[in-house]
């Protein structure tokens, strides 16, 4: 957002400021600052005029300059109503040495997840993608992923959400309604381009069923509507950008974090990995973002790296 109108909306939210008092704290014409007010307005913010000056009324716009006004983390925000895929979009800046960019779309028509599976991102979700240039060496990235999930864990269960995690990139809630105990909630998609020692970029794709119908989604799905009733998109937002800022820049607590809320760890497990899969219980998780799985028959312990996780009932 624009540094300026950054710092008039905050003189607005006190309280109603006279224009020619506007103009002489920005040294600038009265004019201009119409002309900033109503860009601002143009831009979803709700701003009164009264005898008294201008004043900030409400923010119900979910926009890339909502979104940036009173985020507490250092990202800017591209928003799109419509876009095929935030992480394509993410991986277009990355590669123009973007960082610190979050795309965000209000709807996607090409959304993807784990192994290029195709999934709907339809109007009222959260479905963005977050550009880091992080200066781990490549065997952290899935801290990352695990990291992002934290985030998005702590946002929901802010909102009243029981959300938890499951290895190694969904957020899911507990149910005893499904056969693999829990329901859907957010799932996120890491992907990433460097050398052997260093990273050149990072892309976290994050999607949050936040304010739609379970009924309307895949089934074994839920949304934060029917948990705990609609959020303010823009608030949700802003709280997982914030704590996934956090959790980037202390990744030894956010993995110990992690594993508190593992709905993963203690289960049976099925993981697929190309070629063959891994059945037996998890136990815990590296501090490179394995999974520790103690094969059922042998008792051998492997480490998996990644693949396709399913939590199966005890035999």
């Amino acid at each position: 957002m624009n540094e300026t109108r950054r710092a008039i909306l905050d003189a607005l939210a006190d309280g109603p400021v006279a224009g020619p008092a506007l103009a002489s704290r920005f040294e600038m014409s009265r004019a201009a600052i119409w002309k900033h007010v109503e860009a601002l307005r143009e831009a979803g913010f709700e701003i009164e005029s009264g005898p008294d000056g201008y004043a900030l009324a409400s923010i119900p716009a979910y926009n890339g300059p909502a979104i940036e006004y009173g985020l507490e983390a250092p990202f800017s925000v591209e928003f799109h109503e419509t876009l095929a895929s935030t992480n394509d979009r993410a991986r277009e800046l990355a590669a123009a040495d973007a960082a610190d960019t979050v795309v965000v779309a209000e709807e996607m028509t090409g959304g993807r997840g784990r192994l290029e599976r195709a999934w709907s991102a339809p109007a009222g979700g959260c479905w963005f993608s977050v550009v880091c240039q992080p200066d781990v060496p490549p065997a952290s990235a899935p801290l990352f992923t695990l990291a992002a999930a934290v985030a998005t864990a702590r946002a929901a269960r802010e909102t009243g959400v029981d959300a938890r995690i499951k290895w190694p990139n969904d957020v899911v809630v507990p149910s005893d309604e499904t056969a693999t105990g829990y329901r859907k909630l957010a799932g996120i998609l890491t992907e990433m381009e460097g050398e052997t020692d260093r990273i050149a970029w990072l892309v976290v794709g994050i999607g949050v069923n936040a304010n739609l119908d379970a009924a309307a989604l895949p089934g074994g799905a839920t949304s934060i509507r029917d948990e705990a009733g609609d959020v303010d998109r823009r608030v949700f937002l802003q709280r997982l950008l914030e704590e996934f800022d956090a959790c980037r820049n202390d990744l030894e607590r956010t993995l110990e974090e992690w594993r508190a809320l593992a709905l993963t760890l203690g289960q049976r497990v099925r993981v697929e990995r190309a070629g063959d899969e891994v059945v037996g219980v998890a136990l815990e998780v590296t501090d490179s973002g394995g999974l520790v799985v103690e094969l059922e028959g042998s008792g051998e312990r492997v480490t998996v790296t990644a693949g396709d996780c399913t939590h199966l009932r005890p035999v």
